[in-house]
């Protein structure tokens, strides 16, 4: 077709800032460590720990896609 446009537009989806995953890993490193040392059941622990993984993975994510730009 003549004159068709064929890029491809992206909807934009609102992005978390960096300083909200590095508050998000902190505080979620912190109750890690806190569940670690107290009577609290392991599951708890884990789940900081996880969200804290999440956190770091996130945050490396974002810099690697806007490392691209």
């Amino acid at each position: 077709m003549i004159g068709h446009d064929t890029t491809e537009i992206r909807p934009s989806r609102p992005r978390v800032s960096r300083p909200v995953w590095w508050l998000l890993l902190v505080v979620c490193a912190v109750c890690n460590m806190a569940t670690s040392m107290s009577d609290l059941h392991f599951l708890v622990g884990a789940g900081f720990g996880l969200a804290a993984g999440g956190c770091a993975a996130a945050l490396i994510v974002r810099h690697h896609a806007d490392r691209r730009r």
